[in-house]
C-alpha cells in the first residue's frame, strides 16, 4: 500500500530529476563528438519507461487491493447496517481508493511531462519506439 504518497513520491525521482539528468548527460550540438548521445538518450528512456511501468503497476496493485477491502465492508455493511466500525472503515477505504485512482491521472501528468522534455532534448539523438 501507498504510504501517505511517500513511494510514489521516491518512484518519481527520475521524472523529477529529468531535465537535469539531459542537461549533464545530452550534449548541446556543439559538444556532441565527446559523448554517445544516442546511447545516453536510449538508456534514459528505458530508464523513464521503466519508472513508469512500475509505478503504474504498483498504483493499480494498490487499487485491485483497495478494491477488494471495499468490497468486503460492503457485504458486511450489508448485513450489518447499524455498525458503526463497519461504516466508519469502509468510508476510510473509499477516501483510500479514490485518492489512489486520482494517483493515476497525476501519473498521466507526469509521464507526459517527462516525455515531452524527453522528446525535446533527445530526438535529433534517439528515436523512442512507438509508446502504446
Amino acid at each position: 500500500r501507498i504510504a501517505k504518497g511517500e513511494v510514489l513520491k521516491v518512484m518519481r525521482t527520475i521524472d523529477d530529476r529529468i531535465v537535469h539528468a539531459l542537461n549533464t548527460t545530452v550534449p548541446t550540438a556543439s559538444f556532441s563528438g565527446k559523448v554517445d548521445a544516442t546511447q545516453t538518450c536510449k538508456e534514459l528512456y528505458e530508464s523513464l519507461m521503466e519508472a513508469h511501468l512500475s509505478r503504474d503497476k504498483a498504483i493499480k496493485s494498490c487499487i485491485t487491493e483497495t478494491s477488494a477491502v471495499v468490497g468486503q465492508l460492503r457485504e458486511e455493511r450489508a448485513k450489518d447496517g447499524d455498525n458503526l466500525s463497519v461504516i466508519k472503515q469502509l468510508r476510510k477505504e473509499q477516501t483510500k481508493l479514490k485518492l489512489m485512482q486520482s494517483e493515476l491521472n497525476v501519473e498521466e501528468v507526469v509521464n507526459d511531462r517527462s516525455l515531452k522534455v524527453f522528446n525535446e532534448r533527445c530526438r535529433i539523438h534517439y528515436t523512442s519506439p512507438k509508446i502504446k
